[in-house]
C-alpha cells in the first residue's frame, strides 16, 4: 500500500516536534505533523518557559532590599505586570516561530489544524483533508482539570494565568502539587495576596518528606498564607470577586480562585477508541516500553501516556521512537533516576528515592545538612538551604538526593549524573569540595544523621 507519509504525528510539543524533525532530516521520511494551537506545546506556550520566566520577574522583589544589605543605596521598584506580560508573549511568539522554522528546514510538513484518527493508518484535519501514514504518533500532551466543586468553572488554571491583563490583588490557590506551590511563590513574589488550600496533609505529595516540608516552612515565612487538610465546600460570585467557604468553615473574598488540581491527557475525540487503541485508567495512552499502542501502527509519547510529565522525558522518547521505528534499533527510554526541579520558593530539586521510598525496600542511611546559606545569612534573611543524600547500607551506592536552596535545579542535573553512573557515597566523600558554595555540603557529609 502507498500512503502518504511514512510518519504523520498530531501534536506539535516538544515531543512531536522533535520525532518530526529527526525523523524526517536524520532518517529520511516523509512527515507531516498537525497543531491545532501553537506550535511548541504546553511547555513553550503555556508551560516551562512563561512560568520561569514568572520566576524570575517574581524573585526581583527581594533583591531590593538584600541589595541594601549589602551596601547598595537602591529603594524598592514597583512591579508592572502589563510591561512584563508584553515581553514574556512576545518571547512566546519568537520562540514559537523557532520552532516553526526548525520544522521547515527539516522538510516536515505542517497544519495549524486539529488532526483525528480515523483508523489505524489515517488522519483527517479540521480543514476537511484526510491523509494516511505509514505510522502515526500521537503526543498531544495534556491540560488542567477542574474539580468536581459547585461552580469550578468560576476559576482559572494554570492556562489562564499567563493570560491575564492584569494582576489581581489577591488569588485563591487550590491544590498542593508543583504547579499550585510554583505559582504561589511566584503571585507572591509579584506583590498578590496569595492563600492556598490543599487537602492533604502536606503539599507536594511523592517527593521527600523532609525537603518537602522545608519547602512549606519557607513559603508561609515569604508571606503565602498556606492552609493544609484544606478544601473549598463552596464558591460564589459576589461583586465581581469570588467568595469561598472552605472545609474548615473559613471564609474569604478573592479576586482569582487559580485552580491547580491535576491534569489529563489530551485523548478525548480523537477518534483513538474507535481506531483500536487501548486507554488506561486515567484517560492516557496505554504504550510499551517502546512506546507503540494496541494498534502496531499507531505509537504515543509525552504527557498523553502519562508516564512521567517532563518535557525532557517527551522529546526522549520523541527521539527512542524515531530510533526504534525509523532505524532498525529498537530503543525503550529509561524512566528511573530522572532528575526534576520545582520552581517553589524555596527552590527544590530532586533525583532518585525519597527516604521513605528507599527505607521500605532496604535499610539506608541518611546524610542531611540544613543551613543558613551565607548570602542570605548575610542579608538578614532566615532562609534556610537543605542538602541530603540517602545511601543504601548494603551497596553504598546514593539512592536519592534531594536539595532545597537557591539554584536546586542547576546542581541537581550534575548530581544526577553521578547517581545515574552508580556513584557510591564514597564516591562523593573523595570529591574534594568547592568553596565557599552551598553544593559543597553534598561532598562533605560524613556522618549519617540516621539510620533506618
Amino acid at each position: 500500500m502507498t500512503f502518504d507519509y511514512d510518519l504523520f504525528v498530531i501534536g506539535g510539543g516538544s515531543g512531536g516536534v522533535r520525532a518530526a524533525r529527526v525523523a524526517a532530516s536524520e532518517a529520511g521520511a516523509k512527515v507531516g505533523l498537525a497543531e491545532e494551537y501553537r506550535m511548541g506545546g504546553t511547555c513553550v506556550i503555556r508551560g516551562c518557559v512563561p512560568k520561569k520566566l514568572m520566576v524570575f520577574a517574581s524573585e526581583y522583589s527581594e533583591m531590593f532590599a538584600d541589595a541594601r544589605a549589602y551596601g547598595w543605596d537602591l529603594q524598592d521598584g514597583a512591579f508592572d505586570w502589563p510591561t512584563f506580560s508584553a515581553r514574556m508573549r512576545a518571547e512566546l511568539d519568537r520562540l514559537e516561530g523557532i520552532y516553526r522554522n526548525l520544522l521547515t528546514n527539516a522538510g516536515v510538513t505542517f497544519y495549524d489544524a486539529r488532526a483525528v484518527l480515523k483508523d489505524a493508518h489515517t488522519v483527517e484535519l479540521s480543514t476537511g483533508e484526510v491523509f494516511t501514514a505509514k505510522h502515526i504518533l500521537v503526543a498531544t500532551g495534556g491540560h488542567p482539570t477542574l474539580p468536581e466543586v459547585p461552580n469550578a468553572d468560576l476559576g482559572i488554571t494554570s492556562n489562564e494565568i499567563f493570560l491575564m491583563e492584569k494582576l489581581p490583588q489577591s488569588v485563591l490557590i487550590v491544590g498542593g502539587g508543583y504547579i499550585a506551590c510554583e505559582f504561589a511563590g511566584i503571585l507572591n513574589g509579584l506583590g498578590v495576596e496569595v492563600m492556598q488550600y490543599y487537602r492533604g496533609a502536606q503539599i507536594l505529595r511523592g517527593f521527600d518528606d523532609e525537603a518537602r516540608g522545608l519547602v512549606a516552612e519557607g513559603m508561609r515565612e515569604k508571606g503565602v498564607d498556606l492552609h493544609v487538610g484544606t478544601n473549598i465546600m463552596q464558591m460564589e460570585k459576589r461583586d465581581g470577586r469570588i467568595w469561598v467557604k472552605s472545609t474548615t468553615g473559613r471564609e474569604c473574598t478573592v479576586d482569582h480562585v487559580m485552580f491547580a488540581t491535576g491534569r489529563t491527557p489530551n485523548t478525548a475525540a480523537l477518534g483513538l477508541e474507535e481506531a483500536g487503541v487501548e486507554l488506561g485508567r486515567w484517560n492516557e495512552i496505554v504504550v510499551d516500553e517502546y512506546s507503540q499502542t494496541s494498534v502496531p501502527s499507531i505509537y504515543a509519547i509525552g504527557d498523553v501516556t502519562n508516564r512521567l510529565a517532563l518535557t525532557p522525558v517527551a522529546i526522549r522518547e520523541g527521539m527512542a521512537f524515531v530510533e526504534t521505528v525509523f532505524n532498525g534499533n529498537p530503543t525503550a527510554v529509561d524512566h528511573k533516576l530522572v532528575p526534576s526541579a520545582i520552581f517553589t520558593q524555596p527552590e527544590m530539586a530532586t533525583v532518585g528515592l525519597s527516604e521513605e521510598e528507599a527505607r521500605e525496600s532496604e535499610r539506608v542511611e541518611i546524610y542531611c545538612s540544613s543551613f543558613k546559606p551565607m548570602q542570605r545569612a548575610f542579608a538578614g534573611r532566615s532562609d534556610r538551604a537543605l542538602m541530603k543524600l540517602v545511601v543504601s547500607q548494603k551497596t553504598r551506592k546514593v539512592l536519592g538526593c534531594h536539595i532545597v536552596a537557591d539554584q536546586a535545579g542547576e546542581m541537581i542535573q550534575l548530581v544526577g549524573i553521578a547517581i545515574k553512573m552508580g556513584a557510591t557515597k564514597e564516591d562523593f566523600d573523595r570529591t574534594v569540595a568547592v568553596h565557599p558554595t552551598i553544593s559543597e555540603e553534598l561532598v562533605t557529609m560524613h556522618t549519617p544523621v540516621r539510620t533506618t
